[in-house]
Parts: C-alpha cells; sequence; structure tokens
C-alpha cells in the first residue's frame, strides 16, 4: 500500500509548512493583539495565499481556488500541526454555507456567506423539537406566510449556541395539509427580533452550550426560504451530510488518542506510569488499532475520491461517523479510568487556565461526559444503523405496527 502522496503534493505541503511556520504564531504588536483578532487577521491571510476557505468562489469571502481533495487533506494535517486558525467547521462555515452553495440564491449567497465566513455573523441550527428527535420529520413548528414575512410559532430544542447566534437555519411546516416529509420548508430565520425567547439547558459537563427556543408570532423575511416551499426534508439531507462528516472526521479521532497516551504517561499506577500497566498497554492497543482502521478507510475513500469512483466497497461516511463516535467513547472513557479518584472531580469550565494542573485533569472528566454526545449528534446511532441496515445493505425494515 503506497500512502505517499507523491511529488507534486509534498512539494505543496513544503510550501503550506513554510508559509504556516513564518507567519503564525504572529509576531510583534499583532501578538500583542486579543486572541480572536489575532486569529481573524491570519485566517484572513490563509484566503488571500489560497489554503483557507480554498473552494468557496472569491466573490463570496472565499479563496476561490479549484477544488482538490488531497490539497484539502494537507492543509487540514499541516493547519493541525500548527495550531495555526484555518476554515472554522462550527455550524456557520461548516455546515450552511455549504447548504447555501447548493441550493441558496445568488441574493442570499452574497448577502450570508460573507459574513459568516469572516465571523461576522454567527450561526444557530433548528431541527430537534421536544417531541421531535430522531423522528425529526414529526416536527410541529409551523412557519405561515403573511405578506412579505414568515410568522413562525412553535418551538425547537437542543439548539447549539443559540444565545449567541444572530441567524438560525431550520425546518419549519409550511404545508400543513401535506404529507409529514413534504410539508416542511428550510428557513433562515434572524435571531434578534421579537417573539423569540431563548433558555438555556445545562449539561451534565455544566456548560451552556445547549438551549431550548420559543417562537411566538415571530417574523423572518419571505426571501430567506431556501429552495422551494416543502423541498426542506431534502435540503437538510445535505447540511446532515455535512455535518456527519465534521462529526466523523479521523483528525478530531487522532486528536484525542494523542491526549490519551500523553494521559496514561502522565497518570500512575502501583508507582509507576499508567502506560507501562500491562492491561492499560492492551487497553490503548485495541483502542489504537481501532484509530488506524477508521484513517486507513478515510484514505481509501479519498483514494476513491480523486479517481472519481463510485464508493460502491467503502463504508460511507454515515459509517465513518457512527464508528468514530463509538471509538471517541472509548478513548474518552479510558481516559477517565485512568484518573482514578480524581475522576470524580467536577468537570473543567471554560475559563480555567490550560496551565492549571486541576483543569487539565477535570478537562478529562469533561471529555468523558461530553463523548456522549456525538453519537446523538447529527443523527442518533441507532437510527445510522437501521438507515446503513436497510438502505446500503438491504435489510427489511422494522417492523411497524399497522395503520
Amino acid at each position: 500500500m503506497d500512502l505517499s502522496y507523491g511529488e507534486e503534493y509534498e512539494a505543496f505541503r513544503a510550501e503550506l509548512r513554510a508559509f504556516l511556520d513564518a507567519g503564525w504564531p504572529l509576531r510583534g504588536d499583532e501578538a500583542k493583539l486579543p486572541r480572536e483578532e489575532q486569529e481573524r487577521i491570519f485566517r484572513k491571510r490563509g484566503i488571500e495565499a489560497g489554503y483557507v476557505y480554498r473552494a468557496i468562489p472569491a466573490e463570496y469571502g472565499g479563496a476561490g481556488r479549484e477544488t482538490n481533495p488531497l490539497y484539502d487533506r494537507i492543509i487540514q494535517e499541516e493547519y493541525l500541526r500548527s495550531g495555526a486558525p484555518g476554515n472554522k467547521i462550527n455550524q456557520g462555515p461548516g455546515l450552511l454555507v455549504p447548504t447555501l452553495l447548493e441550493f441558496g440564491t445568488e441574493e442570499q449567497k452574497r448577502k450570508y456567506i460573507p459574513p459568516t465566513l469572516a465571523g461576522e455573523m454567527e450561526w444557530c441550527q433548528g431541527y430537534s423539537e421536544p417531541g421531535s428527535g430522531s423522528d425529526l420529520a414529526s416536527l410541529q413548528t409551523t412557519a405561515r406566510l403573511e405578506g412579505d414575512e414568515w410568522v413562525i410559532n412553535g418551538q425547537k430544542i437542543w439548539t447549539s449556541s443559540a444565545g449567541e447566534a444572530d441567524m438560525m437555519f431550520g425546518l419549519f411546516r409550511t404545508e400543513p395539509e401535506a404529507g409529514k416529509h413534504a410539508g416542511i420548508s428550510y428557513l433562515l430565520v434572524p435571531m434578534k427580533g421579537p417573539g423569540i425567547t431563548v433558555r438555556p439547558l445545562k449539561q451534565m459537563t455544566g456548560s451552556l452550550e445547549f438551549n431550548e427556543v420559543f417562537f411566538d408570532d415571530a417574523r423572518s423575511p419571505a426571501d430567506n426560504l431556501l429552495g422551494q416551499r416543502g423541498e426542506g426534508w431534502s435540503i437538510s439531507r445535505a447540511t446532515l451530510k455535512h455535518e456527519r462528516n465534521l462529526i466523523g472526521n479521523p483528525r478530531l479521532m487522532t486528536g484525542q488518542f494523542d491526549v490519551l497516551v500523553e494521559t496514561a504517561r502522565k497518570m500512575t499506577r502501583n508507582g509507576r506510569p499508567a502506560i507501562e500497566d500491562p492491561v492499560v498497554r492492551d487497553r490503548i492497543a485495541e483502542i489504537e488499532c481501532l484509530v488506524r482502521a477508521s484513517e486507513t478507510t478515510n484514505l481509501r475513500m479519498l483514494s476513491a475520491t480523486m479517481r472519481g469512483e463510485e464508493l460502491q466497497v467503502m463504508l460511507p461516511m454515515m459509517m465513518i461517523k457512527l464508528f468514530s463516535t463509538e471509538v471517541m467513547k472509548k478513548i474518552a472513557a479510558l481516559s477517565w479510568d485512568l484518573l482514578g479518584s480524581d475522576g470524580l472531580l467536577e468537570p473543567a469550565a471554560e475559563n480555567d487556565s490550560i496551565y492549571d494542573e486541576s483543569a487539565e485533569i477535570r478537562g478529562v472528566v469533561h471529555n468523558y461526559l461530553y463523548s456522549l454526545g456525538p453519537a446523538i449528534a447529527g443523527g442518533a446511532s441507532n437510527i445510522q444503523r437501521n438507515i446503513i441496515g436497510e438502505r446500503g445493505l438491504g435489510l427489511p425494515r422494522d417492523l411497524r405496527p399497522p395503520a
């Protein structure tokens, strides 16, 4: 198996590495600026150099370069190595922007993509509702067109970053007489207007990332409809595809595995480093086999993409997402086990110093508790297994009661 990228691509890697090493961290007076401003400056330089938001057209704030999966992989690897700010992968740039590029009008692209990439417009995703989680198509929040505005009533839940968001992209029932999948539309909704109430939900990690959002005659312009009325379900599949790609990214798993190994070196068992304990070594070896298997599968998919082949004999990205989240739970569980009684400490808070040893230990506790969540995000694991079995492997559907 040849895992080399080839002369052309290694030359590109050397060029990129020189750019990163010379420019990050920032020097001189720029190094005194707030961290957020430093990241904004260097991200802009990355766009100008053709590395950041590479395939997004220049007229929408991207680098406007030709798509190349191997270049994209090298950029991802080198930015991760250097710790430099590259593509943002949160909900706006990571989920909405590619959906807008595929389905948005020209006016919508020019209005929303540039400020989203620049970090000037923050987004949240309005999908789940109190009675509509795994069965998302049963959602009940309505949007009624009155003149040139949509009037929205209902509730969303588990909405990440809703308190800080300027806008929401979400699914709303606009055709009440249509079937449950056909009656849904994809809308872009301002979050700062009247009729919207955001209530934080405290997680067991202690953080307030998730929220419930209440709509009481909230309003959004009529031209904030993405695609056509009643097409929201099919458009949402594209957004979920990008979400699964982000959650199942093997680089995230590799990073967490590296943290596990470092934790095993620092913690002790029977007076010696935990990594020397045979039971711990066996568990680490088992997990590393899973991590490397995921990386190899991802490389096979990358090679097939470069050849323009359909991935008929390889695991689809849905399977990668399912596999990755399960492995990351194993990584987090072993890291937590290594803490011993320190695992009973409260999770680390967002404002804890990274140089505080206690905060570092409590960060492992936080990661363990948080590791249960990604298996639900982007479609719960049990739903993923059903889809893979029924649509991928042709297995019969689960038995359902008669209508």
